[in-house]
């Protein structure tokens, strides 16, 4: 008795402290405030299958009626009985991510803590929904989403166009997101916590079909941790309303636009490091042995050109290739790893506390 005296006198934490610090450590589904989100456009077939097999613990479930011409909000109004459902009608249609972030708004209003996002398609196995909420609850992860290509028995069911496809976008993704630890970013199937989602609310995502990837892009100048989480892709008989021959350059122009802002804003606004140096340097002399080569081309000769003309060309551009890579290398280990929503919800807390009178 003597030694709990003297550390409680010490400052030890009191035993409701203690509870509540190994709840944190081994969450549970009940109660912790997860809510689902589900934009609904041209999904009047499969809405009702998705919210019947949302788990018992989901807290609510917000259909958001993406001026669907097939009226899926008069229709979830009439048909689920669901008393957690809540759906929002917009007045114009907004793309999968306006829809998105809609729902979002809606949800964090009704005191969501975690809202996880599905397609009304019935392309999303529910029963992987703890496998993205539970980075979030342990406090490991900001946002989570799935990934289809973490096994080829994953991989059985999806098309070969879409494999190749998926592929090609997740590289671009890695390098203008800078989460170079992800794949499958144009996975639909994703968590986010709700301090995050209100941050992200307010930056200029894409709303179309761009919207992952860009939210990726985000999340990254807010330096939020994300995690893949495994899972295998399903297809049935839904059509989707993505036209690939139609996304391909826009999807380009958007890459190669997230790149170049999200390397500016790192490494020479928020942040001046070595990577900073060696890009300046590296495209420098990069430049420079093109420009001297191309110059020495342009001019007619009458003989070959001499071993130190060659290298006055050669050596600028392997210079500037090797610190472009070293400084691609620095980005790669540059990859948040520190989840920033439990900072978020300790000043949310103090500022409502702040408020109390």
């Amino acid at each position: 008795m003597a030694s709990i005296d003297k550390t409680a006198r010490a400052g030890a934490p009191p035993m409701e402290g203690r509870l509540r610090r190994l709840q944190a450590l081994d969450p549970t589904l009940e109660g912790s405030g997860v809510w689902l989100v589900v934009p609904c456009y041209k999904v009047k077939a499969h809405i009702l299958d998705v919210i019947a097999k949302t788990p018992a613990w989901v807290e609510g479930i917000v259909c958001v009626d993406d001026a669907c011409p097939e009226q899926s909000g008069a229709f979830i109004e009439a048909n689920a009985k669901d008393p957690r459902v809540v759906v929002v009608k917009l007045a114009q249609n907004q793309g999968v991510g306006g829809a998105t972030m809609a729902g979002y708004r809606e949800a964090i209003a009704r005191g969501a803590q975690v809202l996880v996002k599905v397609d009304g398609d019935d392309q999303m196995d529910l029963g992987y929904m703890p496998h993205l909420v539970a980075p979030i609850l342990l406090g490991e992860a900001d946002y989570a989403k799935g990934n289809r290509f973490t096994s080829i028995s994953h991989l059985a069911t999806m098309p070969p166009v879409r494999v190749f496809g998926n592929a090609a976008l997740s590289f671009a993704a890695k390098l203008s997101t800078g989460y170079w630890n992800l794949f499958d970013p144009t996975n639909g199937y994703t968590a986010i916590e709700a301090q995050v989602a209100k941050m992200a609310i307010e930056k200029r995502v894409s709303r179309r079909f761009f919207f992952e990837t860009d939210l990726l892009y985000h999340l990254g100048t807010l330096r939020a941790v994300v995690r893949d989480v495994p899972m295998p892709a399903r297809y049935g008989g839904e059509v989707s309303n993505l036209r690939v021959g139609a996304i391909v350059g826009p999807f380009a122009v958007k890459h190669v636009t997230n790149f170049l802002q999200r390397a500016l804003g790192q490494y020479f606004v928020r942040d001046f490091n070595a990577a900073s140096l060696e890009m300046v340097f590296g495209i420098f002399f990069l430049l420079f042995g093109m420009g001297y080569g191309a110059h020495y081309l342009s001019v007619r000769h009458t003989g070959a050109a001499s071993p130190g003309v060659v290298m006055a060309a050669a050596l600028p551009v392997m210079l500037g290739a090797q610190l472009l890579m070293q400084a691609l290398n620095f980005d790669v280990l540059n990859v948040p790893v520190r989840p920033i929503h439990p900072y978020l919800r300790t000043i949310a807390r103090m500022e409502a506390e702040k408020g109390t009178p």
